[in-house]
């Protein structure tokens, strides 16, 4: 099994998909050239040498912005937008964004049950004075 530099400059920044990171991880416990070659691939990064490829995946410039993974739960997108949102979750698999997707769905469901709660109180703030009766 063979992996590219740029597949282990994203194992180091953890942004290797799952699957694959696990495979990695299997093969440099096994196979010593490739360990050499996962420090090497580090070293050019730290010494400067840095490729369009790697700056552009060290600054997420493909990942939406928070703002537009909420609109995806609010299904406030257009169809090339979700599109396009849906392959960079899905097929390229960034962990990040599923990590912050993940993280909206929570706090929508926290917020959800914070109001269903409110809700029940206030019916039953109102519906107090016809109990008493």
């Amino acid at each position: 099994m063979s992996f590219s530099d740029a597949e282990l400059l994203a194992f180091l920044d953890e942004a290797l998909p799952a699957d694959r990171s696990s495979e990695l991880e299997a093969a440099l416990r096994e196979n010593e050239s490739l360990r050499e070659r996962l420090v090497q691939a580090r070293g050019r990064e730290t010494a400067g040498l840095h490729s369009v490829g790697a700056i552009w995946r060290r600054n997420r410039l493909s990942c939406p912005t928070r703002a537009e993974l909420g609109q995806v739960l609010l299904g406030a997108l257009s169809e090339a937008e979700e599109s396009y949102l849906q392959f960079h979750l899905e097929t390229v698999g960034c962990r990040y964004c599923q990590a912050n997707l993940a993280d909206l769905r929570q706090e929508a469901q926290q917020e959800q049950a914070g109001a269903e709660r409110q809700r029940r109180q206030h019916y039953f703030q109102t519906s107090a004075g016809y109990l008493k009766r």
